[in-house]
């Protein structure tokens, strides 16, 4: 669960509005900024291709990046990357620089580990409801992911985030109560189970007395009204 670094070279960049950031992505550059409390915001381009490799490897919310620019070094979070509606790239990339000691809000993915008994042997299905975990943590301690075993896990038994084990220095800010994970009955098994449970709602016959023909005498018994 180490943390996750990755490097990438930054340029200075001097000129703004669109026109300049046409002309940087003709020439394979991607506009960027970096900022943090700690220092002013600061306009750059990156290496197109150099980014995409990057984001190719590493998670862009869990990744710390060394961001050189001028032989300087910045440790930072890519905070916000947009992107053109309908062509794989990248228009612009927010980094924001890391402070030692201060802590940060990123997500990190939750990885589920072994095959419950429930699936094996009952049948069951893995409902994996919440795949990430909203944490604060120390950059320098900042895992790449939580593992979750799940071996153990019977038909219908779940796993809420209060019960996520996560490592010394995390403090996670999503619901305690919210679930990770249910080994839940497969549809078609509940469909048949209340199918089985409608109850019958079948009508009694109900049988009437057979009105004699015209011109029929009338059956011993009943009694002949009409005088």
């Amino acid at each position: 669960m180490a943390t996750a670094t990755a490097s990438l070279s930054a340029t200075r960049r001097t000129g703004t509005g669109k026109g300049n950031a046409r002309s940087l992505r003709r020439e394979g550059q991607v506009p960027a900024v970096i900022y943090g409390h700690a220092r002013e915001s600061q306009a750059l381009t990156v290496s197109a291709r150099d980014l995409d490799k990057l984001l190719s490897r590493f998670s862009p919310d869990n990744t710390v990046v060394e961001v050189s620019v001028d032989g300087s070094t910045s440790r930072a979070l890519i905070r916000e990357i947009q992107r053109h509606p309908f062509k794989r790239m990248v228009l612009h990339v927010d980094f924001q620089e890391l402070v030692e000691g201060e802590k940060m809000t990123v997500r990190v993915p939750l990885r589920l580990i072994g095959t419950p008994a429930g699936v094996r042997l009952g049948g069951g299905v893995i409902d994996h409801t919440l795949r990430e975990l909203t944490i604060s943590v120390d950059p320098a301690h900042m895992p790449t992911q939580i593992e979750i075993d799940i071996t153990s896990l019977e038909m219908g038994d779940s796993i809420h985030v209060s019960d996520v084990k996560v490592p010394e220095g995390v403090t996670v800010l999503d619901e305690a109560n919210a679930a990770v994970v249910v080994i839940a009955m497969p549809r078609a098994a509940i469909e048949a189970v209340a199918t089985e449970a409608e109850p019958t709602s079948a009508e009694p016959e109900v049988i009437r007395a057979k009105k004699p023909e015209e011109g029929a005498e009338p059956e011993k018994g009943e009694k002949n009204e009409k005088k």
